[in-house]
C-alpha cells in the first residue's frame, strides 16, 4: 500500500535530490496521487542549497541552515527514500541501476542529479578541490581549512574559473580564513588568493556594471586576478598555464564550468554535445516518453539557459504537473523558462551585489535581502505541515490498464486463510532469481519444494532456534530485508551458536502482480545477502497478503552444548560490555513524526547493519561469562534478564552508555517508541530510580532496539583487551557500561550511577 491506503499501481521514481525535485516532493506531500508510489534515489541525505553555500563557507550559516533534509521531506511526501547513487538506466525494462542495491523499477522517471566537475586538465582531479558536487566541496573545505591554519607561512590559494561560482567562492574562502586568522590571534601573513580566468574578464555572462563592481571588490580585498590565463595542468604545488607559465600554489579550487554525468547518455537517452539530457519544453526526454529531466542536468531544446539554481527552482511546479499528467496518460503542458532573473552574489562578508537586466546594486542591505530570500526558500522544506491524507482512490482508473483494473477490483473481497497466499507463479519466479548459500546437512530446502525443510544436526552439537518478525522499519524493502535478517541472527550469535538455516515469513501489501513480485524480490534479496554473509541458507518460508509490509525469520543454528553462551554465569566483579549504541526506538519514533534529521536515521541504519558475528567470537576469546542481545525490551530489560538469571545485582554508569547520534535530542523532546511505556514498567527494578530519573538521558535505557548490540559480562582482568579487540573488529562504539555486584535483596536490582 502507499501512504494513502490505495494499492500501488504506478511507480514514480525521482533520481537525485536537486532543487526541482525537492519542490516536487513538497507538492506531492501537499497533494498526493492515490495509487502512485513515489521513490527517491539520493546520493546525499542532506542536499545542499547552492545559493547559501558561500555563506556556509564564510561562516555565516551552519550545516543545517544550508541543507535540505531529504528524510523528513520524503516522509512528508509519502516517498521511499533510498540513500544510494544511480549509475545507469535500463530503458527497455524501465529500471534504474544503483551502486549498492538492486535495480529500482519505474513507470515514470525523473532525473535531477545536478552536474559533475569537468577536470580534463592533467592533475586537476588529484590536486584540486572541485566546487561541484557541492556535498564533496563541503567535506573538502574542512580539510583545506585545516591545512591552511596549520601552515606557518602565507599560503598561496588559486581559484580556477572566474564565473559567479568562482568569484563568490574566492571571497567567501578568503573571508573565512581571515576570520580564523584574526580570531585565533595568529601572527604572520594571511593567505594570498589568485583568481584565474580563461577569458579576458571575470563574470563573462554578466553586464559591465556588475563586472566593474566585482573588479573593485577583488582589488580592495587583495585578490590577484589573472585574466586570459587558461590552466592546463595542476600539480601538488603549482598550476601551469597553456603558455607554459608556472604559478606556485599550495591549494587549488576548481570552479570552471561543470559538465554532465555520463550515465544518462550511456543508457541511450538523447543528450546534447556536452552530455546534458535533451528535454522538450514539457521537461520530457526527447527520446523516451517515460523519462523527464530538470535542473542543471537538463538541456531544454529551444530554450538554452546557463546553469543556475533559479531555473531549477522555477521548473518545480511544471515538472510536478507534467509528472502527474504522464502517470495518468494525459497531455503534457509546455513551460517557457524566463530569460532574465535576479542574481544576488555575496562578497564573503555580509555584503552583496545584485543585478537584473542592466540594473546593478550593492550594499549590506542586498545581503540582508538575499539572506531573507534564501531562508524563506529553505523554510518551505523544514517547516512541514501536518496533512490529513484521505485514502481516496477514486481516480485509480485513470492510472491503470483494464487488466490491472480487473486485478484491483477484487481487493475488497480478498480471501483469508490460505486464500491470502501469494500466487505460486510469482513466488517461483522470485525464488528462481535468488542464490542462497547451500549446506551439505540440508536434505530438503528451496530447491526441493517439499512441504518442510529437512536438515541434519551434526553429532555432538545441539540445535539452537529462534524466531522474530516485525513491520517494516524503513521504506526500502531491500534494506528492511537486510536489517531484519541481521536482527534475527543476533539471537543465535548471543547464544554463542552458528546459524545454519532460515525460514522466512513475508506479508506483502496487495497490488498488481508485477508490483508485488518486484517488492518480494527486493525484500528477499536483502535477506539472502545478509544470510549468505552469515553462511546461513534460506530453505523455505511462507508468503501472504496484508495491509503492511512485514517480515519474519525462523532461524536454526548449531552449537557446542558446553560452549553455549547463556544469561546465567555473571559473577561479582565482572564488567559489563555493550557492543553497539542504543537509540533506534526513539530515533524512528521521531522519524515517523518528521522530527529526526536524515543523518541520524542514516547512522542508525548503519549501526543496525553491523553484524554481531565477530563480536560474539571476540567475547568468547576473552572469557565471556554471560551474554544476550539488546532488542525490544531495551537496555534495562535485557540487563535485568542477565541479573535475574545470574542471581546478581548490576551497577550501570549512565554516562558510559553509548548513544546513537540524535538520540539524546529526541529523548529530551519526548519522542519515544510506542513500546516505551511497557518497558518503563521495568524501572521498578532500579534501586535508586528517583535519583536516576533526574538525568534527562534516563528514558533511553528503556528504548526498544532493532538489531541492537550484544550485552555481555567479562572478567575484569580481561575487559580492556576485549574492548580493544572489539574496536579493532568493527565495533567503534563498544563501551564498558557497568559492573556486576553481589545481590543485596531477594530480587535482583539495578543501580544507576550518573
Amino acid at each position: 500500500m502507499n501512504p494513502n491506503g490505495a494499492p500501488v499501481v504506478k511507480d514514480l521514481v525521482l533520481v537525485g535530490g536537486g532543487h526541482t525535485h525537492v519542490i516536487v516532493l513538497k507538492r506531492f506531500g501537499m497533494t498526493p496521487v492515490p495509487g502512485v508510489r513515489l521513490t527517491v534515489i539520493a546520493r546525499d541525505i542532506h542536499t545542499p542549497y547552492s545559493g547559501m553555500l558561500p555563506g556556509l563557507i564564510a561562516g555565516h550559516y551552519g550545516f543545517d541552515d544550508v541543507h535540505i533534509d531529504m528524510a523528513p521531506l520524503s516522509r512528508f511526501a509519502g516517498a521511499r527514500l533510498y540513500h544510494d547513487e544511480a549509475t545507469g538506466i535500463d530503458l527497455t525494462n524501465r529500471q534504474v541501476r544503483c551502486r549498492n542495491r538492486p535495480p529500482v523499477s519505474y513507470d515514470v522517471l525523473s532525473i535531477d542529479i545536478g552536474v559533475a566537475p569537468v577536470m580534463r586538465e592533467t592533475g586537476a582531479s588529484d590536486h584540486a578541490v572541485a566546487v561541484k558536487p557541492i556535498s564533496t566541496l563541503v567535506d573538502r573545505w574542512e580539510q583545506l581549512k585545516a591545512r591552511v591554519v596549520e601552515s606557518s607561512r602565507a599560503v598561496q590559494i588559486g581559484v580556477v574559473g572566474a564565473g559567479a561560482a568562482g568569484v563568490e567562492l574566492t571571497l567567501a574562502v578568503q573571508y573565512a580564513l581571515q576570520q580564523l586568522h584574526t580570531d585565533g590571534g595568529r601572527s604572520g601573513q594571511t593567505p594570498m588568493f589568485h583568481l584565474f580566468s580563461a577569458t579576458e574578464s571575470i563574470l563573462p555572462t554578466y553586464t559591465g556594471r556588475v563586472r566593474a563592481k566585482f573588479d573593485r571588490v577583488l582589488r580592495e580585498r587583495g585578490v590577484v586576478v589573472r585574466s586570459g590565463v587558461r590552466i592546463v595542468r595542476v600539480s601538488a604545488d603549482a598550476v601551469v598555464a597553456d603558455d607554459g607559465t608556472t604559478y606556485p600554489m599550495d591549494e587549488v579550487i576548481w570552479a570552471t564550468e561543470a559538465g554532465a554525468q555520463t550515465w544518462p547518455g550511456d543508457a541511450g537517452l538523447d543528450v546534447d554535445d556536452r552530455g546534458f539530457i535533451r528535454v522538450a519544453a514539457t521537461l520530457q526526454s526527447t527520446s523516451h516518453s517515460g523519462v523527464f529531466a530538470a535542473g542543471d542536468i537538463a538541456a531544454v531544446v529551444g530554450h538554452p539557459r546557463e546553469k543556475a539554481g533559479v531555473f531549477a527552482v522555477r521548473q518545480g511546479p511544471p515538472l510536478d504537473a507534467n509528472l502527474r499528467h504522464a502517470l495518468r496518460g494525459e497531455p503534457l503542458e509546455p513551460f517557457t523558462p524566463q530569460r532574465r532573473f535576479l542574481s544576488l552574489i555575496s562578497t564573503g562578508d555580509r555584503y552583496a551585489i545584485g543585478s537584473r537586466g542592466g540594473l546593478a546594486v550593492e550594499g549590506a542591505w542586498v545581503w540582508t535581502w538575499k539572506d531573507w530570500i534564501d531562508r524563506r526558500f529553505m523554510t518551505r522544506f523544514s517547516a512541514l505541515p501536518v496533512m490529513a491524507k484521505d485514502p481516496d482512490d477514486t481516480d485509480l482508473d485513470r492510472l491503470v490498464s483494464p487488466e490491472v483494473r480487473r486485478q484491483l477490483s477484487s481487493r475488497t473481497m480478498r480471501c483469508a486463510g490460505c486464500g491470502s497466499k501469494l500466487g505460486a507463479t510469482v513466488l517461483d519466479r522470485v525464488l528462481s532469481r535468488l542464490s542462497p548459500v547451500e549446506h551439505d546437512e540440508v536434505m530438503a530446502g528451496l530447491d526441493s519444494r517439499e512441504d518442510a525443510s529437512v536438515e541434519r544436526v551434526p553429532a555432538g552439537t545441539v540445535a539452537v532456534r529462534t524466531i522474530d518478525a516485525f513491520r517494516a522499519i524503513v521504506d526500502d524493502p531491500y534494506l528492511f530485508g537486510r536489517i531484519t535478517a541481521n536482527h534475527c541472527l543476533g539471537d543465535i550469535y548471543a547464544m554463542g551458536a552458528d546459524p545454519r538455516t532460515a525460514l522466512a515469513i513475508v506479508m506483502l501489501p496487495f497490488g498488481p502482480e508485477e508490483k508485488m513480485e518486484r517488492l518480494l524480490e527486493e525484500l528477499l534479496t536483502g535477506v539472502v545477502e545478509t544470510l549468505n554473509g552469515a553462511e546461513t541458507a534460506l530453505v523455505g518460508g511462507h508468503t501472504t497478503e496484508g495491509t503492511d509490509l512485514s517480515l519474519g525469520l525462523a532461524l536454526s543454528g548449531i552449537g557446542d552444548p558446553v560452549q553455549l553462551l547463556r544469561k546465567t554465569g555473571m559473577r561479582p566483579g565482572d564488567r559489563l560490555i555493550l557492543t553497539k549504541p542504543v537509540g533506534t526506538g526513539t530515533l524512528f519514533a521521531a522519524h515517523m513524526r518528521l522530527k529526526a534529521k536524515g543523518r541520524w536515521i542514516d547512522a542508525a541504519v548503519d549501526s543496525m547493519l553491523i553484524s554481531s558475528r565477530a563480536a560474539a567470537a571476540t567475547l568468547r576469546t576473552h572469557g565471556v561469562t554471560a551474554c544476550t542481545d539488546v532488542t525490544g525490551f531495551g537496555l534495562v530489560g535485557h540487563l535485568l534478564e542477565l541479573a535475574r538469571a545470574s542471581g546478581a545485582d548490576v551497577r550501570l554508569t549512565l554516562s558510559h552508555v553509548p548513544l546513537l547520534e540524535g538520540a539524546r535530542v529526541t529523548v529530551a523532546a519526548g519522542l519515544l517508541s510506542s513500546l516505551h511505556p511497557d518497558n518503563l514498567r521495568l524501572g521498578r527494578a532500579i534501586a535508586n530510580l528517583e535519583e536516576a530519573a533526574a538525568d534527562p538521558v534516563h528514558p533511553v535505557l528503556f528504548d526498544p532496539q532493532t538489531a541492537g548490540g550484544l550485552l555481555a559480562s567479562v572478567p575484569a582482568d580481561r575487559v580492556d583487551a576485549c574492548v580493544s579487540d572489539l574496536r579493532a573488529g568493527g565495533y567503534p562504539a563498544v563501551a564498558i557500561i557497568g559492573t556486576v555486584e553481589g545481590r543485596r535483596a531477594e530480587e535482583s536490582q539495578i543501580w544507576i550511577d550518573r
